[in-house]
């Protein structure tokens, strides 16, 4: 109701502005007729009509009425050029800063929590520059100055910044103004104030901000490297540190420009997705869910059995897996690309050598203009008293570990809810194990949606997971051959036996060894850089896991094409990272795939949203498929089809994704699904049928019912 009574009293005065011809006042010749009238009032009440006179422009301005320019010549002409420049600038500033005010009481809200997707980059750069973006607009009077105030409202730069920037930035046009003023008599119209030469000279003084900006980046720059001696020339245009996903898109990017590039990898081409991640993970959830499948083949009318397997067999498919992916990444096939790969250990010695410790014995040292670390990460493991005695496995070394057994632990303890945890102990469980899941918080994959994570928790219970859910790990103990894991629940201690522990509570960045303290160079848990992926050397770029804040795969291909980019032609022109559209899947079953926003993290950032769904029950192939568990769950901008965020939960979740990622991408609505055509009967077609739930919703009831009667009339 304030903010209706405010909105009344602001029109209603506009209106009185206009309705009692006050604006014919404050024209050109309006103010000439006046003059001699309003210099008798100022001889006769000097302080009363100046305070009065500041009032009334304070009024004006905070109005967004017509008639700043005229009141500011007025000021000149009644009050010479430093009184009336000295009341104009604060007036004006004063004025303006209410105009922003009011704005930001009234429309705020509204437009951040419509548009705060679209605006993310403006108010970004608005948090970073808006000084300067400000001084800038306010420098160049071709520019609504009305129009300024409204807008800078709808941001969140400080008030306070907004009054001192305007009252300096606006400066210069108000000094020009009230000088003109004092000349009023030989003034015939308002463009004779500014020629074509003062409006270039407004123009240039505007970009002088801007200018400034780059000059203070030098600088900065050149503190950052003094003490330092650059290379006259350069071994190569580009050094890549890490042969993970991020180092090896930056360093095939390079090649593929024809640039001189060098990458080094201490251990295994690839990485650890390829290694110990997504590759291997992938390969054994595929085992153990044919064991489910045959354990449950009653549901695709089969006769049901046991499984039986050689656990050996199940972990060398898994090696043999990774050796067919393996030249994908290899050392020859990047060789071919014209990427010269060095095996060792890199250290920065200085912001453009690398020292290498050769894994086949001795050092090298090389030069490069730029470098791009893409060191990754590795798991996290807690300081747990006892764990090292007892002994652990981590999703880096399970492999090889497990790999030595004859059959899958017979009591295995998985340590961490996220997503790591739940698709080892998903699998485990299947293949034969009785998993114990450990997690401190109140339910797993707390990243998603409460019904995403009851979902999940219910399908690992059903594959056998023994769910342990806030529950704290205490310590670790061993008695001869017996192992042991104490937790703490609701202040209870209860005791956990075991044969073998996963710890899967997390990763960590890789930021030991590689001369970056040594550097200055800042570490928050990942390397901290800017926009463009800089650390505090602009020649240095940091990508992927060791960079985060997405600990994925396909971030760090990504990350890596700004990296590359970005250090071989940043001087030309640099880009930002766009996190606007990140995808991930959980390989649980059935999967959990996102993009988005999802409800959960649209109530916390307070963003107003409509949510359509579309249960995975009623589409064709999944009853075919005797797999209709699920859903496809689409957030929109409430009353339009623009896609928010996605969650799918059920078969094929993360290829369905695909879709939604490529319309959030590329601006494409609900109506824009709906509208392509699907195979039947397929799993996609679920994108379609959740496009029609908002189509539906939507439906424009007033034109359907004057539809019905139209037909009724036409069946006479």
């Amino acid at each position: 109701m304030k903010k209706i009574g405010l909105l009344v009293l602001i029109v209603t005065l506009a209106a009185g502005f206009f309705y009692f011809d006050l604006n014919q006042l404050l024209t050109l010749q309006g103010l000439k007729s006046g003059l001699v009238e309003f210099e008798a009032w100022r001889r006769d009440s000097p302080i009363l009509v100046g305070g009065a006179f500041l009032l009334l422009y304070v009024i004006v301005t905070a109005l967004s009425l017509p008639g700043a320019v005229i009141m500011t010549l007025a000021a000149g002409a009644l009050f010479g050029l430093l009184w009336g420049t000295l009341i104009v600038s604060f007036a004006s500033s004063i004025g303006a800063t209410l105009a922003f005010l009011v704005s930001r009481y009234l429309l705020q809200d509204m437009v951040q929590s419509r548009f705060g997707d679209r605006l993310k980059a403006f108010n970004e750069g608005i948090a970073r520059d808006g000084a300067f973006y400000l001084f800038t607009l306010r420098l160049v009077p071709i520019f609504p100055f009305f129009l300024i105030n409204l807008l800078m409202g709808l941001t969140a730069i400080r008030a306070l910044t907004f009054y001192w920037v305007s009252q300096v930035g606006m400066f210069a046009g108000t000094l020009v103004y009230v000088n003109a003023g004092t000349q009023l008599g030989q003034l015939e119209r308002l463009s004779g104030i500014l020629s074509p030469s003062l409006l270039l000279s407004f123009v240039l003084l505007g970009v002088f901000p801007l200018i400034a900006k780059k000059i203070v980046d030098l600088v900065k720059a050149r503190r950052v490297y003094a003490g330092f001696t650059k290379p006259k020339s350069f071994d190569r245009n580009l050094i890549v540190i890490g042969a993970g996903a991020g180092g090896l898109v930056s360093a095939y990017i390079a090649a593929t420009v024809k640039a001189k590039v060098t990458l080094i990898e201490a251990h295994k081409m690839g990485g650890d997705c390829l290694n110990y991640g997504c590759v291997p993970s992938k390969a054994l959830i595929k085992s153990a869910k044919v064991a489910h499948q045959m354990r449950h083949a009653e549901n695709y009318g089969l006769n049901s059995s046991e499984p039986t397997f050689s656990f050996k067999k199940v972990m060398q498919r898994i090696h043999d897996v990774i050796a067919k992916i393996e030249p994908h990444d290899s050392v020859e096939r990047y060789s071919k690309m014209g990427v010269d790969v060095v095996q060792g250990y890199a250290k920065l010695i200085d912001p453009w050598t690398v020292e290498i410790q050769l894994n086949e014995g001795g050092t090298r040292r090389l030069t490069a203009r730029s470098i791009v670390l893409a060191t990754g990460a590795r798991p996290f493991v807690p300081d747990l008293p006892g764990l090292d005695e007892v002994g652990y496995v981590t999703s880096d070394t399970l492999w090889e570990t497990f790999a030595k057994l004859d059959e899958p632990p017979k009591r295995l303890v998985v340590l961490g809810g996220g997503p790591i945890g739940c698709e080892l102990a998903q699998s485990f469980a299947r293949l034969g194990s009785v998993v114990t899941q450990v997690e401190r918080s109140s339910r797993i994959m707390r990243r998603e949606d409460e019904e995403v994570s009851k979902l999940a928790q219910e399908s690992l219970v059903q594959d056998g997971v023994i769910m342990l859910t806030s529950h704290r790990a205490v310590r670790c103990e061993k008695e001869g051959e017996s192992k042991r894991l104490i937790v703490e629940h609701d202040g209870q201690e209860s005791t956990i036996e075991f044969d073998a522990l996963i710890c899967a509570v997390g990763r960590e960045a890789r930021l030991d060894g590689y001369g970056l303290e040594n550097l200055g160079i800042e570490t928050k848990g990942t390397i901290v850089t800017n926009d463009y992926l800089e650390t505090l050397y602009p020649n240095i770029f940091a990508a992927g896991d060791v960079a985060g804040p997405y600990q994925f795969t396909h971030v760090a291909a990504h990350q890596a094409w700004y990296a590359a980019v970005n250090a071989l032609f940043g001087t030309f022109k640099k880009f930002r990272v766009d996190y606007r559209v990140i995808p991930w899947t959980t390989f649980v079953d059935p999967e959990v795939a996102r993009v988005g926003l999802s409800e959960q993290d649209a109530k916390e950032k307070g963003i107003a949203y409509e949510m359509v769904r579309y249960e995975l029950d009623d589409l064709d192939r999944a009853i075919a498929d005797s797999a209709a568990k699920g859903f496809v769950k689409v957030l929109t901008v409430p009353g339009k089809d623009k896609i928010l965020g996605v969650t799918i939960v059920g078969e094929h979740a993360g290829d369905l994704l695909a879709e939604f990622v490529l319309a959030m991408k590329h601006g494409l609505g609900l109506n824009k699904v709906l509208g392509t055509i699907h195979t039947y009967p397929t799993w996609a077609e679920a994108n379609k049928y959740a496009a029609g739930e908002w189509k539906r919703a939507h439906a424009p009831q007033r034109i359907l019912n004057w539809l019905e009667k139209y037909h009724a009339w036409r069946r006479g």
